[in-house]
């Protein structure tokens, strides 16, 4: 079976111990070293896997950007020569597509669609399953797609010329909270040093800000905005229209919505020491 290992030679280490994490905690991996993993011995070949992967990308209605990120690498090169090569950063989900689209005959491919389809599952999640998720597990789902959201905005804002991140930023924040800065919104909540304001919103407030990300994203593309200047304005537009959005069906303000009384790190803390308790209790009953 795949689930064992393949005559002990492949594994889901294999895969795991070439993920990458960037600075926002989204996973990724670069195609390079994927193709290597997956037994490629010519980019030439692998690229071809890739385009195929990107037009199921596409044909599932997904944005090819979103799951492959364009990137190019400088290699150094003999008597201190250096050539630019392509790759690019994949999400689980690009990984799955490329699988499915790669040399089903080899080994490294059948585990891998094993793989990436079981782990790509894992991370998704059905209306009933949310609806059934407590308060505060609802705080984290919506955090992780922030955090993701971020994560592809700013490679979009960064695409249209974007240098300071932090102003462009606060320009969504200032058209949703009515002026108010990420260090405005900060202080209102009463957060200690370095706490993180995302971390402290309850499910309805990260809810806003991750429609507020979304559109803003995809003004940016569909307009083929260029400019910091240019992208800060349509990012406070967009923060400005959600709101008003909020407001003219009734609902509560995001400054108006109350902070949890614990932040997601707090509960992160909070389940890592009872995991910790239940596994020490476990050593000792063994």
């Amino acid at each position: 079976m795949i689930n064992k290992v393949l005559d002990n030679k492949y594994s889901d280490s294999n895969f795991e111990s070439i993920k990458h994490l960037d600075e926002y905690g989204n996973e990724y991996w670069l195609a390079r070293e994927l193709m290597v993993t997956l037994e490629y011995s010519k980019w030439s070949n692998f690229v071809g896997v890739i385009d195929k992967a990107k037009s199921a990308c596409k044909l599932s209605n997904n944005n090819i950007d979103d799951h492959f990120a364009d990137i190019g690498k400088t290699i150094d090169m003999p008597k201190g020569a250096t050539k630019t090569i392509d790759d690019y950063e994949l999400s689980r989900y690009a990984c799955y597509l490329i699988a499915q689209n790669g040399d089903s005959r080899k080994e490294s491919i059948a585990l891998a669609q094993t793989y990436f389809a079981i782990q790509t599952r894992k991370q998704e999640i059905t209306e009933q399953e949310y609806d059934s998720l407590s308060d505060d597990e609802k705080r984290f789902y919506q955090r992780k797609l922030t955090k993701q959201g971020n994560y592809t905005l700013q490679k979009v804002a960064s695409s249209a010329g974007v240098k300071n991140m932090a102003e462009f930023h606060n320009a969504g924040y200032r058209g949703l909270y009515n002026g108010e800065t990420a260090d405005d919104i900060f202080k209102r909540k009463k957060l200690r040093y370095r706490e993180d304001i995302l971390d402290n919103m309850n499910e309805d407030e990260l809810v806003a800000n991750l429609f507020r990300i979304n559109q803003t994203k995809q003004r940016l593309i569909r307009d083929n905005v260029q400019g910091e200047n240019n992208a800060k304005s349509v990012h406070y537009e967009v923060g400005k229209k959600v709101r008003k959005a909020i407001q003219d069906i009734g609902g509560m303000l995001p400054e108006e919505m109350p902070t949890p009384e614990k932040s997601l790190k707090e509960l992160e803390k909070e389940k890592e020491r009872l995991e910790n308790k239940k596994q020490k209790k476990f050593e000792e009953v063994k």
